[in-house]
């Protein structure tokens, strides 16, 4: 129940950056749109799960060097990422302008989606795996 809730609270957190960011432009038809929102929700769920930790780690002494801000860049890269596949895999998800203006809105966009997320899960009282 839990991975549920946390895949439709990024849901609604994407349909807040598609609303928010210019550049960000959800693909296909008003009519399965939510369906859209929700695909491109667990492609994002699950590369946000296996593969960002990783890059993380690998990423580590760059981000040890600015202080953190190389996060940013990881975190853009996977949502990057998730839009290619979503786009070029399953036909659904988000169309980011490409260009520096492209890299900027889909950096806004992960931002948004990370604080989205991270007030709708507190708010609603989902918590990590870890705490008790």
């Amino acid at each position: 129940m839990r991975t549920l809730v946390i895949w439709f609270v990024t849901a609604i957190a994407v349909a807040v950056a598609v609303w928010i960011v210019p550049d960000v432009n959800m693909i296909g038809p008003e009519s399965t749109q939510l369906v859209s929102y929700i695909l491109f929700a667990g492609i994002l769920a699950l590369l946000n799960a296996f593969l960002k930790p990783l890059l993380h780690t690998i990423a580590l002494p760059i981000s040890c060097l600015t202080l953190g801000l190389f996060a940013l860049v990881v975190n853009t890269a996977v949502f990057y990422l998730a839009t290619w596949l979503g786009n070029n895999l399953f036909n659904v998800g988000i169309h980011i302008e490409p260009g520096l203006g492209g890299f900027i809105s889909a950096l806004l966009a992960s931002i948004i989606v990370s604080i989205v997320s991270a007030v709708l899960n507190s708010l609603i009282g989902v918590k990590d795996k870890g705490s008790k």
